[in-house]
């Protein structure tokens, strides 16, 4: 009799089903039912099936790495990916770009040579990828360009045009990481690239409608002017450097302003230590009794005369300005130092 009641008990417990959810990311495995509060993979019974649709594959989480030059391997096979590296740059897969960028990296460090044909058409697809919205293309992009200005330095002037335009936008307007990369690249250009090719690229650039590109234009401007030496200064033309200069002192960013700044006080003292050969024609055909009554400050007027002759008033006002203050300072500690000299006397 109590055995009958106990199993009378047992049939009268009632059962709980309950669908577990199903994520996409699973097999095709039937969903896991709950029986008595006990978990068993088997299917669920048809009544208690529900047709949902079928929700969209989980994406997969995928790493770039970014590998710094002098951490590059070489490629197993160059002639097989000389072969391959054009499709891959322009392949829709942003993976596939990335790593093609990368052996256009090392192509270029280890295969110098055997790539130089190929620049015309690698170029525009390096391009290609810093327009990419995906900033993992982009940064690595820019990391491919740093590396081709270090390979092949003057060799790529004629294609300079569009990935200068990129890397300055890059520079001034995108993630953090990604502006990092560019003005590395930057930089490496100015290193690499030689000043009198780069500087007619530079120029232009200094007049852009944006002001951050007008920036970091001015900025590979003020690095490339000294490299150009006393005599390459000669050459290009000092009046055009600081009518280029002079423009960038008004600008709407500091940083264009302090660049130009940088540059102006560079052209004053190759001005002046280079003054017999490049002064001029109305300080040579002066009187000798004016020449010895300017002889005090024959420095100063030459370099202020120059700027007149060259720039506009207000242009020439706001350049000797500038590079005046440290003229005046001098002076000025040379006064306090004299007159503290006589009072000890």
């Amino acid at each position: 009799m109590a055995a009958a009641n106990t199993l009378q008990d047992l049939s009268s417990l009632p059962v709980t089903e309950k669908m577990s959810e199903c994520k996409a990311s699973l097999t095709n495995k039937p969903c896991v039912g709950k029986f008595n509060g006990k978990s068993e993979d088997k299917p669920l019974p048809s009544s208690l099936v529900v047709e949902t649709e079928k929700p969209e594959a989980e994406k997969a989480t995928v790493e770039v790495e970014y590998i710094e030059s002098e951490n590059l391997n070489n490629v197993d096979d160059a002639d097989t990916v000389l072969k391959s590296v054009l499709a891959g740059l322009d392949s829709k897969d942003w993976i596939t770009v990335c790593d093609a960028l990368n052996n256009v990296r090392r192509l270029s460090i280890f295969h110098k040579d055997a790539m130089l044909h190929l620049l015309e058409k690698v170029i525009p697809l390096v391009v290609k990828s810093l327009k990419n919205p995906r900033s993992a293309v982009c940064k690595t992009a820019c990391m491919t360009s740093a590396d081709i200005f270090s390979s092949y330095n003057d060799h790529i002037t004629d294609l300079l045009d569009s990935l200068l335009t990129q890397l300055l936008l890059k520079s001034s307007q995108d993630k953090r990481f990604v502006c990092e990369a560019a003005d590395k690249a930057l930089i490496s250009m100015t290193k690499y690239v030689s000043p009198t090719l780069l500087l007619p690229k530079l120029q232009p650039c200094l007049k852009n409608r944006n002001p951050r590109i007008r920036a970091k234009a001015s900025l590979c401007f003020s690095r490339s002017v000294p490299r150009l030496g006393v005599e390459g200064i000669k050459e290009y033309g000092i009046d055009k450097l600081v009518q280029a200069a002079a423009s960038q002192l008004s600008d709407q960013l500091p940083e264009s302003r302090e660049a130009a700044r940088t540059v102006l006080l560079e052209l004053q003292t190759v001005y002046e230590k280079a003054h017999p050969l490049i002064k001029p024609e109305t300080a040579s055909s002066s009187s000798p009794s004016q020449e010895e009554e300017q002889t005090p400050e024959a420095e100063p007027i030459t370099w202020e005369i120059f700027c007149q002759s060259k720039l506009s008033a207000l242009s020439a006002q706001a350049v000797l300005r500038v590079t005046n203050v440290v003229a005046v300072t001098a002076r000025e500690s040379l006064v306090t130092t004299g007159s503290s000299s006589s009072s000890q006397l």
